[in-house]
């Protein structure tokens, strides 16, 4: 089987590839781990100016796979996401993230933390948490109301309305939409631009520009809690099984 997760790195520009495609990217427990791992490293590492995020084939990424969820509804070991979150949300290199297809759930959560996103024409960004009995993740409940307002975000983290690429880059969640044929080309020549930059200068800018860290860890913290027993409820568990028994769940009782 090949590497869920493919690491290469070209010009000072660490690239992570999602690399489960027959499973749309869909994100298991070894692949948080490498994905958390890579990007520790890269923190430490002057060879690595940049780290570029992006998935195989037609998805970014599914989100986590419910299969898992339903397995770990019971269970007292920690979440996949317990150690990617806060590390992603507080890496100090450049994060740009080349979005290709579907970003469903946590495929859009973690791009709230990265610096730059170009996303393809097919992108689209969905996060279907309440529907699956779920919260939204990754401080989404504060960084989606304060980057598109509450409007917009109560549409988006409530109901769990998708939203087109072009409708992304008008409300300011990516910077750019390509067509999906030039879009790791456009995105490696930004992250090559980026790392040309001096790099304590960049680290130092990021720094001040995400300066509300602290209050993004505290609700990542609050969401995991919450988030651990929505797991394990009766109203998850129906979700869940709905989802993968391909009918409507019945949350009447």
């Amino acid at each position: 089987m090949a590497d869920e997760v493919v690491l290469t790195s070209t010009d000072g520009v660490l690239e992570i590839r999602l690399n489960r495609p027959e499973k749309k990217n869909a994100l298991t427990r070894a692949m948080y781990e490498t994905v958390s791992v890579a990007l520790e490293q890269a923190d430490t590492d002057s060879s690595i100016r940049v780290v570029l995020l992006t998935g195989t084939g037609d998805t970014f990424t599914s989100g986590n796979d419910i299969k898992d969820f339903q397995s770990r509804g019971t269970s007292t070991e920690p979440r996949s996401g317990s150690r990617f979150l806060p590390v992603i949300s507080s890496v100090q290199k450049p994060l740009i993230a080349a979005v290709n297809g579907a970003a469903v759930g946590v495929g859009t959560t973690m791009l709230l933390h990265c610096d730059l996103i170009v996303a393809a024409h097919s992108a689209r960004f969905v996060m279907p948490f309440t529907s699956l009995a779920l919260i939204p993740e990754a401080a989404s409940t504060l960084l989606v109301p304060r980057l598109l307002g509450h409007q917009r975000a109560s549409a988006l983290l409530l109901l769990g309305e998708p939203l087109d690429a072009v409708t992304a880059l008008a409300w300011g969640l990516v910077n750019r939409v390509v067509e999906d044929r030039v879009l790791m080309e456009t995105a490696r020549e930004i992250g090559r631009r980026v790392a040309a930059l001096p790099p304590e200068a960049v680290r130092l800018t990021k720094r001040l520009i995400r300066h509300g860290e602290p209050t993004v860890a505290l609700r990542i913290k609050e969401e995991m809690g919450i988030f651990s027993e929505r797991l394990a409820s009766a109203e998850a568990q129906e979700a869940f099984a709905a989802f993968m028994e391909k009918r409507k769940p019945d949350f009447s009782r």
